[in-house]
């Protein structure tokens, strides 16, 4: 952990089971278990104290105890384990569980993530925090986007623009959350009232939902690992 720094403990969510990809989290992808990615992005990490992972599964918790032993492991209870159970619930329960000054959160399903990236979302947080009481990543778009009713969301279209000249909208991408206790349960939500955003290049930001988004990320990573 970097000097002169608040504790800041990194929680990462894994369910053991996974409706459209089975076995998901624990999946090999590039040579090793999905989770063991982002555990290994977090864990080079130096402002990060501790990293915790949140989880009902068998497999994952072998595997973080043989090859991540500073990991700090949460069995996730009974009553956390359904799929529609809310993020902010399980997140409420680990910031009982963990004391920390701030919490960062990411998922295994980010693989792609640098830890460098994570560096600079927590200093641009801590650099912020007077303004700010939360911050989150997002993507740039910058495409002809419409709504559901077929009405122009982002441009004319009238008017012919280059997609680069369109002003950009951003998509919560789901790789990074930084919060504090007090927000988490005074709001119920990792994001406050005066959230941050935070832009990650789209190389880093692939979420895996499904089979195709699973082969895609492993290709990426493999790229990525020879360009490293």
């Amino acid at each position: 952990m970097t000097e002169n720094l608040p504790k800041i403990a990194a929680l990462v969510p894994m369910r053991h089971s996974s409706e459209r990809v089975p076995g998901k989290n624990y999946r090999e992808l590039a040579g090793k278990p999905l989770y063991a990615h982002i555990i290994e992005t977090l864990l080079a990490c130096p402002e990060i104290s501790e990293v915790v992972v949140n989880t009902d599964s068998p497999i994952i918790k072998e595997g973080l105890s043989m090859n991540y032993p500073t990991v700090i492991v949460i069995d996730r209870p009974e009553e956390l384990r359904l799929g529609m159970t809310p993020m902010n619930e399980i997140l409420i329960y680990d910031t009982d569980k963990v004391e920390a000054d701030i919490y960062l959160q990411t998922h295994s399903t980010n693989p792609l993530l640098k830890s460098s990236t994570v560096s600079k979302a927590i200093h641009t947080f801590l650099n912020n925090i007077g303004e700010y009481d939360s911050l989150f990543g997002v993507t740039r778009l910058q495409t002809r986007l419409y709504d559901q009713m077929g009405i122009a969301v982002n441009h004319n279209p009238q008017e012919l623009l280059r997609t680069q000249d369109l002003s950009p909208i951003f998509e919560e991408n789901s790789c990074i959350y930084i919060f504090n206790k007090e927000t988490l349960h005074q709001k119920g939500h990792r994001l406050g009232d005066s959230p941050l955003m935070f832009e990650i290049n789209a190389s880093e930001a692939w979420d895996i939902d499904d089979e195709l988004d699973f082969l895609i990320a492993g290709f990426l990573k493999d790229l990525q690992l020879k360009e490293n």
